[in-house]
């Protein structure tokens, strides 16, 4: 039985560019049926809808935040050239913030995002 969640993380390293990593995140409550993690602060959510078409320049996250993609497809693209894509269902924590002290240089700092395929992309939001 798998007793952890899999928390994909974008976030800034040491050199201040984005990269994913993953994170185990333990189911400890529930019932053997339905395993939960704890309980984890949240300070709201927004929804969003992006056309067909839609890409974003290189950004990086203000607040840190769950996403949660529920319809259509999301790309998220690096500095360093890698891409990763989501389908519905999938998520990662967003928190690819700008390095305390810096200015945002978009040719260093964070990611950019596009749809992808056919379909609007609808992603929640959640943050901490």
């Amino acid at each position: 039985m798998n007793t952890t969640f899999t928390k994909v993380i974008l976030f800034t390293d040491t050199d201040g560019r984005a990269r994913f990593r993953e994170e185990n995140v333990p189911l400890t409550e529930g019932k053997p049926q339905a395993l939960l993690s704890a309980l984890m602060p949240s300070g709201g959510y927004q929804l969003r809808h992006s056309p067909v078409g839609f890409r974003s320049e290189f950004h990086c996250t203000v607040t840190p935040q769950w996403v949660v993609i529920l319809g259509g497809h999301m790309e998220i693209g690096l500095q360093d050239g890698s891409s990763r894509v989501f389908r519905p269902g999938d998520h990662f924590y967003s928190a690819d913030t700008v390095p305390e002290g810096a200015t945002f240089d978009p040719a260093v700092h964070g990611h950019w995002s596009r749809q992808v395929g056919a379909e609007p992309l609808f992603t929640l939001f959640v943050r901490d």
